[in-house]
């Protein structure tokens, strides 16, 4: 008692009134204090404001509906009144820079501090393209594209069909990867109730965990406001037939999509509340495979003998938020956050031909899944009088894949993390951020039994700190590092520290310059090492030998402000230098001659690679006149990504007739200039947004992606042994590929009406000139799709 006491005499109150530019008082106008975010105060009718205060220099927030946010601070004096008011501007008539309602990152910091490239997708933009799966919103980022659902950044990954990503997937500061696979759950995240995507770019192992090897994607669920909140959104639509009509295999109508989004959010006394869903149903845009006899015949448990309904996609997703902030210890609040999730699926692999068969899958290679996914996060903050702040985070995390051809898996994941976080004064206010956090998996599934058992375990844990130190107002520095330790199944362990540092200087206003460096390490995954199938006529191989990957990144970058006349925003250009070590890769080849499929895939150790880069942005908004405004992102990424060995043996296969030792050369379809797999050189992306009084919106995104250098040769020789041996059903690409591989324009466009502030009705389109594209081999893209939303929202 005598401590409390202590601390709450050491306070005072800052006092004001808050008011527009006319004078008018705003009432219920939001004062937030930033050193302890639960604590805050409303302005009465009068615009007035009282708010009690650790004594010191404190830092403070002020918002309000269709007001730019303010930020100020004050000097509080023991058992004193300190008085501070506010003038708080309409959005239309903003004319700074300063993005001073942005912040990001685990220090709070605003985007052109950052020590590191990243990019911000606002909430705004996910509900204005209908986003009913995370992925696609993502994929328009500059520098980070989602192959068939694997996320790349500037060329950090080829393709491993989504498994061991090396981007790290977090949501409100926890992993969101599956446990065994290590693979994005793209469509459980809740795309109703976000509050901000912070793209990372560049190795980012420190903070975000070791599958950050090229970069990270944190996402940020929102909490209430001081108003309840209700949003209602719904979405029907179709996909057009392809343009060739040899291509549609639909038997009455083209497939349909429909569903609904919703959310409701707000504060019961010291409650903060917030419970949202989605529903969708989307017949799909590929059909099911034309059943091969000789496959029915002689693989029956690869029988994908599917109907038309079968090969609909069905979702339904709950989530929650539940947090309370103790009126008994300031500073101290818990809660529990949810998302569950049921699902119906088709996944196909590869397409039937490339002919009449673009939109139908390949027998051995499409499957039927019903997916059974939970999450419950319970947590504990506490941030003290003194400034430092505590967090103690945890996740189960629950996976039951039900997949045909004896494919199914099912995982728990148990995840906890303590954080701590201050600001020393006394050390010349540095702030530091440290930690230590644990992942356990437990994964069973027959397809794993490559270890010896279909029971495999997986721990990781792990400290990380990282200190900033700004200087003179103009200068942030940052040095971090973490310690990483695994153990898989109780008898294998590795331990590896990385580092990383940064800087960032303020050369002129407006101009920044950044400099940072980090390290990545990835430990295989319990899938990479050990998964052991066969699907139709090739089987899928273990490697209990696979070692971890490791990453540097080192990029310079320039961030600029710009303003003319009523356009203003800003151009960020950085150069980037990556390496990676122990690359993973997913390769074809004879690898157990004991059994029937002695053909097959293995995940496989490739050596050193390089990717250098440029990548460059510009983004902001231009006020046309009182009524018009355009807002705009655009970006293009440059990469040279090559094998710094190509000539390393990295396996031998078991073929009796002529063993094949692997390399880069021979396994590459064409390695005359060593360009890693998998990859565009060339990427460029924007969206730009016309709004009319904030009532007619029309938006347009383009994405363009050059043609892929490079690919595995085993796609042509697979080609080549399905066209001679009769008990295999062809599978061609190579015709397709030779004649389309000229890079790829993709056109989207939406349109909106808002009625008044509750109700809104947008028409959005996608691949609106239908194109006919394929990004990876074997798979091709969504045909045009057409979708009627519309949106009801009550605050």
């Amino acid at each position: 008692m005598l401590a409390v006491t202590t601390v709450t005499a050491q306070e005072g109150t800052v006092i004001g009134k808050v008011k527009d530019q006319s004078g008018e008082p705003l009432i219920g106008a939001s004062i937030i204090f930033r050193g302890d975010i639960t604590r805050g105060a409303s302005t009465d009718l009068e615009g007035n404001y009282t708010l009690k205060l650790p004594v010191g220099e404190q830092r403070l927030i002020c918002r309000f509906t269709n007001m730019v946010t303010d930020t100020f601070r004050v000097i509080i004096y023991e058992n004193q009144l300190t008085e501070h008011n506010v003038t708080l501007k309409p959005y239309g008539d903003v004319t700074e820079l300063e993005e001073v309602e942005i912040k990001v990152g685990k220090f709070d910091k605003r985007p052109e501090d950052i020590t590191v490239s990243l990019e911000i997708i606002k909430p705004e933009l996910i509900e204005s393209k209908n986003t009913r799966s995370i992925e696609t919103i993502l994929d328009q980022t500059p520098g980070l594209n989602i192959m068939d659902g694997e996320p790349q950044i500037r060329g950090g990954s080829g393709f491993t069909f989504g498994v061991g990503s090396k981007v790290a997937v977090i949501v409100d500061d926890m992993p969101l990867l599956s446990g065994d696979a290590g693979r994005p759950e793209w469509s459980f995240i809740p795309v109703e109730n976000i509050k901000q995507i912070e793209v990372i770019k560049g190795a980012g192992s420190v903070l975000s965990g070791s599958s950050a090897l090229s970069g990270a994607i944190h996402i940020r669920t929102k909490y209430p406001s001081n108003k309840p909140l209700t949003k209602v959104n719904l979405y029907s639509g179709i996909y057009s037939y392809p343009g060739d009509t040899a291509q549609i295999w639909q038997e009455k109508h083209p497939s349909i999509i429909s569903g609904a989004n919703f959310l409701h959010s707000r504060k019961i006394g010291n409650w903060d509340i917030t419970f949202g869903g989605n529903l969708n149903y989307d017949e799909g845009y590929i059909g099911p495979p034309i059943q091969d006899p000789y496959i029915e015949e002689s693989f029956p448990d690869t029988i994908s003998n599917f109907t038309n309904e079968q090969m609909r996609s069905k979702r339904a997703r709950i989530n929650f938020n539940i947090r309370h902030r103790s009126k008994k210890m300031r500073g101290l609040s818990y809660g529990i956050n949810g998302n569950g999730m049921l699902s119906e699926s088709p996944m196909t692999f590869a397409w039937l031909n490339d002919s009449s068969g673009l939109y139908q899958g390949y027998p051995m290679a499409t499957f039927l899944q019903k997916q059974t996914i939970f999450h419950l996060d319970p947590y504990v903050h506490l941030n003290l009088a003194s400034g430092s702040k505590h967090k103690l985070r945890g996740r189960f995390l629950y996976t039951d894949n039900d997949i045909t051809a004896n494919q199914s898996n099912q995982s728990e994941v148990y995840y906890m993390d303590y954080q701590f976080q201050r600001s020393y004064k006394i050390l010349a206010g540095i702030e530091f951020i440290g930690g230590i956090s644990s992942t356990y998996t437990n994964s069973y599934a027959e397809m794993y039994a490559g270890s010896g058992t279909p029971d495999n375990n997986l721990l990781n844990v792990s400290g990380y700190g990282q200190i900033e130190k700004g200087i003179w107002e103009i200068v942030n520095l940052s040095l971090g590092g973490r310690l990483e330790y695994f153990e898989l199944n109780r008898d294998e362990t590795a331990i590896k520290p990385v580092f990383r540092a940064g800087g960032n200087i303020k050369l002129h206003q407006e101009t920044y310059l950044r400099m940072s460096y980090g390290q990545g390490y990835r430990f295989p995954t319990i899938t990479e090492r050990f998964i052991s199938t066969n699907v139709g006529h090739f089987g899928v191989f273990a490697n209990p030998e696979l070692k971890p990957e490791t990453s540097t990144n080192s990029e310079v970058g320039i961030k600029q402000g710009v303003k003319i006349g009523g356009v203003y925003g800003y151009i960020d250009v950085a150069g980037f230098w990556q390496e990676y070590d122990n690359t993973i890769e997913y390769l074809f080849g004879f690898w157990d001659l004991s059994t029937p499929l002695g053909a097959g895939f293995k995940f496989l150790n490739t050596g050193k690679s390089r990717v250098i880069g440029i990548d460059a942005s510009f983004q902001g908004k231009a006020d046309l006149n009182k009524n018009n405004q355009l807002t705009f992102v655009v970006g293009y990424n440059y990469i040279l990504p090559k094998t710094l060995n190509p000539d390393l043996v990295y396996g031998v296969d078991q073929n009796p007739i002529s063993p094949t030792a692997y390399t880069y050369n021979n396994t590459s379809l064409d390695s005359s200039n060593q360009i890693l797999k998998y990859r565009f050189l060339h990427n460029a992306k924007a969206d730009i947004a016309w709004s009319y009084k904030n009532k007619i919106d029309i938006g347009f995104t383009l994405k363009y992606f050059s043609k892929m250098e490079n690919m595995d040769g085993v796609i042509e020789d697979f080609e080549g042994i399905t066209q001679v041996v009769s008990t295999m059903q062809n599978i061609r690409y190579m015709d397709y590929f030779k004649s389309n591989n000229n890079g790829t324009w993709i056109f989207d466009a939406r349109v909106s009406y808002a009625f008044n502030e509750k109700h809104k009705l947008a028409l959005i389109g996608n691949n609106l000139f239908n194109n006919t594209y394929s990004l990876r081999p074997l798979k091709i893209e969504a045909p045009r799709s057409i979708m009627l939303q519309y949106s009801l929202k009550l605050q």
